[in-house]
Formats: C-alpha cells, sequence, structure tokens
C-alpha cells in the first residue's frame, strides 16, 4: 500500500494531523476534480464511540451537500452491509474509503492516509473485503489486546473532533469545485436485504 504526503511518498504508518492531510486530499481532488465522480464510503457503526467516526464523517459531508456517501449515522455502513454498499457503487467512481482504527497512544487523533484499499475490520480480527482507491483512516484510541472494548471506550469528544477536521480537510480540498454545477443529486443507498 502507497501512501501520499505532499509531493512526497511516506509510510502507511505516518500519522497525519488534519493540517497534513489537506495535501494528500489535494493530490486526489487534482486527479479527480469533479465531485460527483466521488464516493465516499464511511466504515462504522452509530453504536461504538470509537467505530462511529466513518459514519460522523459521513453525517458530516452531507449535511454540506457532498451527496455520494454511503455510510452515515442514520445508515451506518457496518460489517454486515459493507459488501452491499461497494456492490451498489458504479465502476467508474473513486472511492475514498473512510474508517476508524486504533494505534499507539501518540498517534491518537491522527489519521493514516494511503492510495490504495481499506482492510476495515482489522483492528478487531475480522476479515472484510478491501475497499477503495484511496484510503484514510483515523486513529481513535491506543490499540489493546481486546480491541472491540478500546473502540467501546473511546472518548465521542475526541472522534466528534477527528470528524470535523477531516471534513474540514476535505471540503478545502475540493473548494474550488464546491460552486460548479450542483444538478447532480445522486444519492447512495446501501440496498435493503
Amino acid at each position: 500500500m502507497k501512501s501520499i504526503r505532499s509531493q512526497g511518498r511516506c509510510t502507511a504508518t505516518e500519522q497525519l494531523t488534519k493540517f497534513e492531510i489537506e495535501p494528500f486530499l489535494a493530490s486526489i481532488a487534482a486527479r479527480h476534480s469533479d465531485r460527483d465522480s466521488i464516493v465516499f464510503v464511511c466504515i462504522g457503526s452509530d453504536r461504538s464511540s470509537g467505530d462511529s467516526l466513518g459514519p460522523l464523517i459521513g453525517s458530516m459531508l452531507k449535511e454540506r451537500g457532498w451527496k455520494q456517501v454511503i455510510g452515515t449515522l442514520q445508515s451506518p455502513c457496518d460489517a454486515h452491509a459493507e459488501e452491499q454498499a461497494v456492490q451498489a457503487v458504479p465502476k467508474e467512481a473513486t472511492i475514498i474509503a473512510i474508517d476508524a482504527c486504533l494505534g499507539k497512544p501518540s498517534s491518537i487523533g491522527r489519521f493514516l492516509v494511503a492510495e490504495g484499499p481499506l482492510q476495515p475490520g482489522k483492528a478487531i480480527g475480522r476479515r472484510l473485503p478491501p475497499i477503495g482507491q484511496f484510503s484514510i483512516a483515523g486513529v481513535v484510541n491506543a490499540n489493546g489486546p481486546k480491541a472491540y472494548w478500546m473502540l467501546q471506550t473511546t472518548s465521542l469528544y475526541q472522534v466528534m473532533r477527528m470528524a470535523r477536521d477531516a471534513v474540514d480537510a476535505i471540503e478545502a480540498a475540493w473548494s474550488k469545485d464546491k460552486e460548479q454545477d450542483k444538478t447532480h443529486d445522486t444519492e447512495w443507498k446501501i440496498p435493503i436485504v
């Protein structure tokens, strides 16, 4: 998995702050400037504070006018819905996958970004299909022997701050395109089975 930081390359383990994530997103926006071609797959659950980073980001993106968002607080894209969500996305779409993760205590509040797919569920030992051409993982808490418990006891304040930071960075990266044609109003929904 390759990661991008500004114009140089970095390892996938490098943690980025809100201000460092903006160049990564700007590099995506430079190659995929049409907002309507971007699909955000925001993975997580609204039933766990630590795992709610993705749905929080998805909800905030929807509030700011992004239409191609899968995974919100109202309609989370969790382990049960992810495969169906991926099938609902057109092949030509550019997918940016977003999820929470656990890491070193010194990494809490930072983001791991990569050009390549995200592997959701890895922190809690689940094997879910990789997703996305680009990935953003927010370190919401420290890794520990009981990953599920660590996600359950994560500070909601911390997660909400990280979600706002990520959405601000996304908005900054595509801000020049925001005023362009808003006639496309495609809404991505997870099929209910």
